[in-house]
């Protein structure tokens, strides 16, 4: 059981079989009238936002998110398959349950599959990955201003701004979290 007057940020929790996450929260003793706790929530499965407030007595039931690292295997138009490295288990997944950032990972590198009561909701990738340029525009000579890019197309499909610089066959280092180039790899 989670008590309000215990909330803390990153506690998650189960609120009218909403899973919770406490992103902030504040316990507030007024001058007249009783305290409470003021919180900024996330819905951990849809990703919605709400201001909420609180009793500092109000309990509620404890909500374990269980992380697990598997691999991920190939996709087949319509499922994505994804392997357990303990069990060899493997478990199909919609695109739905994908994230924005799931365009950077290929084949055979390993992400993070989120789940709740055996109901998976996320997948995350790694937070930096290692692709090769499978195509990039040409550098044009004197357009060297300070921090210019241009266009380049990973071996995944997706596309993201290198600087000048970068050719095609080389490897880069992404941050999967902001889609940005950070170095030669």
């Amino acid at each position: 059981m989670v008590v309000a007057g215990d909330f803390k940020n990153g506690v998650t929790f189960d609120m009218d079989g909403q899973v919770m996450q406490v992103i902030e929260f504040q316990h507030v003793k007024p001058g007249k009238g009783a305290a409470f706790v003021r919180t900024k929530l996330r819905n951990v499965i849809t990703g919605a936002v709400v201001e909420k407030t609180f009793s500092p007595t109000d309990k509620f039931e404890d909500a374990r998110i269980d992380r697990k690292e598997m691999q991920y295997l190939y996709n087949d138009g319509e499922l994505y398959y994804f392997m357990d490295m303990e069990t060899y288990e493997q478990i199909p997944l919609n695109a739905d349950k994908l994230s924005e950032n799931f365009k950077y990972v290929k084949e055979e590198m390993i992400c993070t599959i989120k789940s709740y009561k055996g109901n998976v909701f996320s997948v995350e990738p790694p937070m930096f990955v290692e692709l090769e340029i499978t195509d990039a525009d040409p550098g044009v000579k004197g357009d060297t201003a300070t921090g210019a890019t241009k266009n380049a197309t990973l071996e995944t499909g997706a596309v993201i701004r290198v600087p000048l610089f970068i050719n095609q066959g080389e490897r880069v280092r992404i941050d999967t979290r902001t889609g940005e180039y950070l170095e030669r790899a």
